[in-house]
Formats: C-alpha cells, structure tokens, sequence
C-alpha cells in the first residue's frame, strides 16, 4: 500500500472519529463538506474544473452541495474506495492524490485542539520533501526575498531566488509541505530580517 492510500485510509477513519459536523482548516468547511469536495474531486470530471477555474465555480458548489446531502457513511465509503475505475486520476493516484490526501487528513486533526504533529516514517518524510521540492517555487512565488526550506541536521535548498537575504522555513518535510499549501497551523522555525520572515509568513501560498 502506497503513501497515498494509506493517508487516504487514515483520513476516513479521522474523519469517522470527529463526526460530519467538526470544523476543518478548509475555511468554512465541515468534514462532511470536505468529504463531499473530495467525492466530487475525483467521480464528477463535469464539476471538478471548477476547483481552479472560477467561471466553472457556481456549477461545482451546486455539485458539492447535493454530495454533501449524501449520508455520512456513503460518503466516507466513496473516498476510502478512491478513483473509479474510469477516472484519470486512479492511474496516477499515488502521485497525484498524496499532497492531497495528506493535507486534507492533517486539515481535520489540525482543526481540533491539543493536536501534535505525526511521528511520521523517515520513508514517507523522504516523499513529502521531493514533493515539497518540485512545488515549493510555486507556492513562494510571489515572494518579495528568497525563500530556503531547511530540514534539521539534513538538507537545505533555495527554492526562490531574488535579491537581498534569504528568509528560511526550518522543519520537517510534512511541516514545511504544510506551510506552503497555506496552513499556519504547522511547527517551524524562521530566521531572517524579521520584516521579509512576516511578508513571507503572509503570503498567499495558494498553488
């Protein structure tokens, strides 16, 4: 079982422990709304453009909503299963749904007080950072300095140059992914002119 499925598995089981109506970090989303999001993500290719095209975004909503009124458990049913097998994600989905199934799983234990990043496996850290180092430049790119990610005692890349000092994100792999897909809810570290660390801590870090 790959990374992918494995956090897919786990996120319906956080899932199913909060309940359909506990908050996310998705915004105003629900678990039961971020079930539906991932249902329609990846069974309803008519609705799905609408996730990064904003013309399509009306259609989507209306698409999500009505998933969202399914029972919780079918729901749950439907992302544990994953891809059909007629979608074009299932041939990719251990690449494709990894930062997906990750993030959203770490969205709803992050969502509830007193949690503590995972102990994860150095194998799955090792995933997350060569995913982290092909995406990282986008989710940065419209910072003013450059930008390093640093993992203690290991690796220390440049992934946005410029002028002027760098400011440097220091954690884990599963940290520093999590910050660049735009949650603050993470464990790192910063150092830098404390000006350019607070321009890129607000960056908009959409991808």
């Amino acid at each position: 079982m790959n990374m992918a499925q494995r956090e897919r598995r786990a996120l319906v089981e956080t899932m199913k422990g909060t309940g359909p109506d506990a908050p996310t970090l998705c915004g105003e989303w629900s678990v039961r709304e971020l079930a539906a999001h991932l249902v329609v993500r990846e069974r309803r290719p008519d609705a799905a453009p609408g996730i990064m095209l904003r013309p399509f975004a009306g259609y989507l909503q209306r698409v999500q909503d009505k998933a969202a009124g399914r029972p919780f458990d079918a729901l749950l049913e439907q992302v544990r299963t994953g891809p059909p097998w007629w979608s074009p994600l299932r041939p990719v989905d251990a690449f494709a749904n990894l930062s997906e199934m990750f993030v959203h799983h770490e969205d709803v234990r992050r969502a509830r007080p007193g949690w503590e990043p995972r102990d994860l496996p150095a194998e799955d850290q090792q995933r997350l950072w060569s995913m982290l180092r092909r995406m990282g430049k986008m989710a940065y790119r419209k910072s003013p300095v450059p930008v390093e990610f640093s993992i203690p005692g290991g690796d220390r890349i440049r992934i946005v140059d410029g002028a002027g000092p760098a400011v440097t994100l220091t954690g884990t792999p599963a940290e520093l992914l999590l910050h660049a897909f735009g949650r603050d809810q993470v464990r790192i570290d910063t150092e830098g002119e404390p000006d350019a660390v607070r321009q890129v801590l607000a960056l908009d870090r959409s991808i």
